[in-house]
């Protein structure tokens, strides 16, 4: 990426944050994977986007990929031991395909990691998909731990990660 900027979407962004997490559905549905195969949650993005934790990232003025950080510990997953205060979390990161393989989930893991370190949060934590075995490697490649797997029937996600904050890896 030649000049990647990661700032906080603006609630008049909502439809480019939606058009990233449909491409990633789509690609997803193309690979037989039975994640994100709904509408983007809209009153979620749009209360994020309100909020500041919603962030795009452009390469040379394009928007090429989306990722949500913010202190929510989905309460179904993290549990007080997990002390939960203790961590950022990001949730719906999407990279658009032209920009795929090329490292800017990494990037945009390590700037939330450096993020959640500069807020004293020792760790960075996210839940994913249960059974998309490919997104779990990418983020063990990634520096995360995947702690356990949490099997609600409601649920298809599940999957918790975390990994020490202010740590740069590079999943490629």
């Amino acid at each position: 990426m030649k000049n990647l900027l990661v700032r906080a979407g603006r609630p008049d962004e909502l439809a480019v944050v939606e058009t990233l997490l449909r491409e990633a559905s789509a690609w997803l549905a193309s690979r037989n994977i039975d994640q994100w195969q709904y509408p983007p949650h809209r009153d979620r993005i749009t209360e994020a986007l309100e909020r500041g934790v919603c962030f795009l990232a452009f390469d040379d003025g394009k928007p090429i990929a989306t990722i949500q950080v913010d202190n929510f510990a989905d309460p179904e997953f993290w549990t007080s031991e997990d002390r939960p205060d203790a961590a950022l979390y990001v949730h719906r990161m999407a990279v658009t395909r032209t920009a795929s393989g090329a490292g800017v989930g990494s990037l945009l893991l390590n700037w939330a990691s450096e993020r959640a370190s500069a807020q004293g949060k020792r760790w960075l934590r996210l839940d994913a998909w249960k059974d998309n075995k490919g997104l779990h490697r990418f983020y063990k490649g990634a520096g995360f731990t995947l702690l356990r797997i949490v099997d609600l029937p409601h649920r298809r996600s599940g999957a918790l990660f975390q990994r020490p904050t202010g740590r740069a890896s590079s999943s490629r």
